[in-house]
């Protein structure tokens, strides 16, 4: 046993031992899975952080409460040992909560990102751009107005659409494997906690998870990222003789319980399920700016290769969530709908996910770093509104033909269904 830390002291290591001791009174969704969480309570308790934090907290428009943290932290310290256990499992919760901090090359941001980077150039045309909208129901390439009896936002690819989803897959991974990423499958059901310790909320009205029957499964929830399964995948496993930074790419279904009402997110462009390549890094701490820096040079390399005109958003605290130090935003411009569309984005979570999983080189925790390859709804709007003729066709970039087998963009085979009849039918 160790000696009882007094409310005076802040020793750099005393309360990192303190909560590192294998306690068992914490709450039942922290421990089942495996994961202890050993937060920066040093960091956290120090009287001259609380500003910082404060102010963090605030401008990230965060949830958690420091007061609460402290005061907590205040008891636990002064209590007797019949009500420590409790104390602690209560001081865990409100401290799970704090987000990251904020890198500090993005303090004097305030609610507008900044345009770090614009690559290529507006198309110019004497012709009027169709929205992906427009040009879908033109060849019949996907539905939408289903959603009557399969759920809102939802929708089918059809024939070419659906080809081309799984050609963009293909063309993500094979540019992955060229940059030394190796690949993991990953599941699309795991447990609340797993989630929650990404930095994800998965109670309350404005959470966007969906959660399995509770009769039926205890604590299970869809993923709504591959980002998710790859951090619990790497939990509680010391990467001593890795290599780094190791880079690993995964391709999932995503879910997410999207409430967005407006017009211009309508169609595919923000739906409830969808495919995407994941990026996940792990990196030491001294290595995960510059691995940030690598994933936004790959996204932008990928969809520039495409042909896309794309910018570069290095986002303000407010966009950051609650795991995120830095996030970079990339945006596709859309010339049927004559606006600028995100395209994918790219995170350092520092150690925020680390310590709450128990990702770590010997006795120290890693950081990680996560980006999205390519969201293929997002990025076949792009596509089809980038590449539409003036007669109408479209032609889609020479890059994707070996992984696709064509370019032209040809009505679909599928028949068109009379939504009234089908929906009579299913009345």
């Amino acid at each position: 046993m160790f000696k009882e830390v007094t409310s005076n002291i802040f020793n750099k290591y005393a309360c990192r031992l303190c909560f590192k001791y294998k306690y068992s009174s914490l709450s039942s969704n922290i421990t089942e899975h495996g994961c202890r969480p050993d937060l920066n309570f040093s960091f956290l308790c120090d009287p001259a952080n609380h500003d910082k934090i404060m102010n963090n907290i605030k401008r990230r428009k965060g949830i958690g409460d420091i007061n609460k943290v402290l005061k907590l932290h205040k008891d636990w310290l002064n209590s007797s040992s019949d009500n420590k256990d409790f104390l602690k499992s209560e001081l865990i919760k409100a401290a799970l909560k704090i987000p990251n901090m904020s890198h500090s090359e993005i303090s004097h941001l305030n609610e507008e990102p900044v345009i770090v980077r614009e690559i290529g150039r507006l198309k110019e045309a004497s012709f009027k751009f169709l929205t992906f909208e427009e040009i879908a129901n033109k060849f019949n390439l996907c539905r939408t107005d289903v959603s009557k009896f399969t759920g809102p936002r939802s929708y089918y690819l059809l024939d070419q659409l659906a080809l081309l989803e799984q050609a963009l897959i293909k063309y993500a991974l094979f540019k992955l494997k060229k940059l030394n990423f190796s690949l993991l499958s990953v599941p699309d059901i795991l447990p609340r906690n797993i989630i929650e310790m990404c930095g994800m909320e998965t109670r309350g009205k404005r959470n966007q998870v969906y959660t399995l029957d509770q009769s039926k499964w205890k604590d299970l929830c869809l993923s709504g990222t591959a980002e998710m399964g790859i951090a619990y995948y790497l939990s509680n496993i010391k990467l001593v003789d890795k290599k780094f930074p190791l880079k690993i790419a995964a391709v999932s279904r995503c879910f997410r319980a999207e409430t967005s009402k407006i017009s211009e997110e309508k169609g595919i462009y923000r739906v409830h399920q969808f495919t995407k390549v994941e990026m996940f890094g792990v990196s030491p701490s001294s290595q995960s700016d510059s691995l940030l820096n690598e994933f936004v040079q790959i996204q932008e390399d990928l969809f520039n290769s495409l042909g896309l005109v794309l910018r570069t958003l290095d986002m303000p605290p407010h966009e950051l969530g609650a795991q995120a130090a830095r996030k970079f935003d990339i945006e596709g411009w859309l010339p049927g709908k004559k606006k600028w569309g995100e395209l994918s984005s790219a995170s350092n979570c520092t150690d925020y996910q680390s310590r709450r999983l128990g990702i770590t080189s010997g006795d120290s925790y890693l950081h990680t770093i996560n980006g999205t390859a390519c969201a293929i709804p997002r990025l076949i709007i792009a596509l089809l509104e980038t590449y539409q003729e003036e007669d109408g066709r479209v032609i889609l970039p020479e890059v994707l033909e070996p992984f696709l087998g064509f370019r032209n963009i040809s009505n679909c085979s599928f028949p068109k269904p009379s939504v009234f009849k089908v929906h009579q039918r299913f009345s």
